[in-house]
C-alpha cells in the first residue's frame, strides 16, 4: 500500500497536473521498478517459502530467531528508502543494505532446510532457493548502480528481478500448488505435473532476460512463444475453465491465464519489431507480466494461505471475489494506454488507484487475522 501511495502521489504530479511534478533524488522510474521487485514481492514470497519449506520437506519449522531478523531488516527499508527519495542517496544506500542483510537472512534460514531436510523430492525448493538467490543478486546489483551511476548495473537488476527472481518463482509455486488445490476440490480431477514443462519454461524466462541485457528485443520471441505454448498447455490441463465453479481456485487460475497474455504481448511485440522495426505495444506486455500475473498471484494465494493458516474454510465469498475481479482492471488500465492509445495522465493514476483500492480492502479484511488466534484452537 505505501508503494502505491508514494506512486500515485508521484504519478498525479508528473501527469495530473494537481500540483508540482515532486523531485526525488533518483528517477522516479527506477525508485518505482525497485520499490514493485524488490520492496513489495519478497515480503510474500519469503512469508510464504519460509511456511512451505518446512511442509514441503518434512522438516523442522523454521524458528523466530531467523524470520524475526530477517523481517525487521526488510521492514526498515521501508522507512529508509522513502525517506532517501526525499533526504538524498545516503539512505537510499543504507536501505538497500538493509534489504540485503534480511534477504540473506531469510535465505539462510530456507537453504538451512533445504540442505538438511531428508526428502526424497526437492525439486521446487531447489528452483525456488536459485531464484532468490539471484534476486539476492539483483539487488546487490542496484545497490552498485545507486553508489556509481553504473548503467549495466541497474539493467542487470530490473532483469534478473523480472526474469530471473520473481518469474521462476511464481511459475515453480505454481506448478507446486495449482494442480494440487485443484486436485483437491475438483471431482474426477487428473493431476498433470509435468517437470520438464517447468524446466523449459524455466529455460525459456532465462533466455529472456539474457536477450533483455543484451539488447536484442527483436529476438524475445524465440523464448516467448515457447513460453506462451507452455503457459496455455498448462491453463488447459490444470482446468481454467473448471476452475471457475470454486472461487478460491479460479483466482489461482485467471492469475496464470495472465501470463499467456503477457507472453503473447511480448512475443508478437518482439517479432513485429524484428520484421518492421517497430514496437507497437511499448509497456504493455510488462505490466501485463508483472501486474497480470506477478501481482494477481500474490493477491490469489496469500488470500488461499491466509484462510487456511487461520483454521478458516478454503472459500472466497463475495467480497474476496469481487475485489480479486476489480484488481484485474488494474492491470488492464494499465496497459490500455499503450495498447489502444489512450490517455495516460487519465489511465496511468487510474490504474494505480485501482491497485491500491483492491489491496486496501483486502488488508482491511484479511490483516486482522494474522494477529488473532486461529479459529480452529490450533497453534498459529
Amino acid at each position: 500500500m505505501l508503494t502505491l501511495l508514494w506512486w500515485i502521489f508521484d504519478l498525479l504530479g508528473r501527469y495530473g497536473g494537481i500540483y508540482a511534478a515532486p523531485v526525488w533524488s533518483i528517477a522516479p522510474t527506477w525508485a518505482h521498478a525497485f520499490l514493485m521487485l524488490y520492496g513489495f514481492f519478497p515480503f510474500f514470497n519469503f512469508g510464504f517459502l519460509m511456511t512451505t519449506y518446512p511442509n514441503w520437506m518434512n522438516w523442522e519449522k523454521i524458528p523466530a530467531r531467523f524470520y524475526v531478523p530477517s523481517f525487521l531488516c526488510l521492514a526498515s527499508v521501508v522507512a529508509l528508502f522513502y525517506l532517501g527519495l526525499i533526504a538524498g542517496k545516503a539512505l537510499l544506500l543504507a536501505g538497500t543494505a538493509f534489504l540485503l542483510a534480511g534477504w540473506g537472512i531469510a535465505l539462510y534460514a530456507l537453504l538451512r532446510v533445504l540442505f538438511t531436510a531428508r526428502h526424497n523430492d526437492k525439486r521446487h525448493p531447489v528452483v525456488t532457493s536459485l531464484a532468490l538467490i539471484m534476486g539476492w543478486l539483483g539487488v546487490l546489483s542496484y545497490l552498485i548502480w545507486l553508489a556509481s551511476d553504473n548503467s549495466s548495473a541497474l539493467a542487470f537488476s530490473r532483469h534478473a528481478g523480472i526474469w530471473w527472481f520473481m518469474l521462476p518463482i511464481l511459475l515453480t509455486v505454481s506448478h507446486k500448488m495449482i494442480p494440487f488445490f485443484s486436485s483437491r476440490v475438483l471431482d474426477n480431477y487428473t493431476l498433470v505435473r509435468p517437470y520438464w514443462a517447468l524446466y523449459f519454461m524455466l529455460a525459456c524466462a532465462t533466455l529472456h532476460g539474457a536477450l533483455e541485457l543484451a539488447q536484442q528485443p527483436q529476438l524475445l520471441w524465440l523464448a516467448d512463444f515457447p513460453l506462451l505454448a507452455c503457459s496455455l498447455y498448462f491453463s488447459y490441463t490444470w482446468g481454467l475453465l473448471r476452475s471457475f465453479s470454486i472461487k478460491l481456485l479460479a483466482v489461482l487460475h485467471v492469475s496464470l491465464a495472465w501470463l499467456s497474455i503477457a507472453m503473447l504481448l511480448y512475443g508478437v511485440q518482439s517479432l513485429t519489431l524484428f520484421v518492421t522495426g517497430s514496437a507497437p505495444f511499448g509497456l504493455a506486455p510488462l505490466h501485463a507480466l508483472t501486474i497480470g500475473f506477478f501481482a494477481s498471484m500474490i493477491l490469489a494465494m496469500a488470500s488461499r494461505v491466509t484462510l487456511g493458516h487461520s483454521g478458516r474454510e478454503l472459500e472466497a465469498d463475495a467480497a474476496t471475489w469481487a475485489l480479486f475481479l476489480g484488481f484485474q482492471f488494474t492491470a488492464t488500465a494499465r496497459i490500455a494506454p499503450d495498447l489502444l492509445g489512450l490517455p495516460a495522465s487519465l489511465f496511468y493514476p487510474l490504474a494505480a488507484g485501482i491497485w491500491l483500492a483492491a489491496y486496501g480492502i483486502w488488508f482491511a479484511k484479511y490483516g486482522p487475522l494474522y494477529w488473532r488466534p486461529r479459529i480452529d484452537h490450533k497453534p498459529g
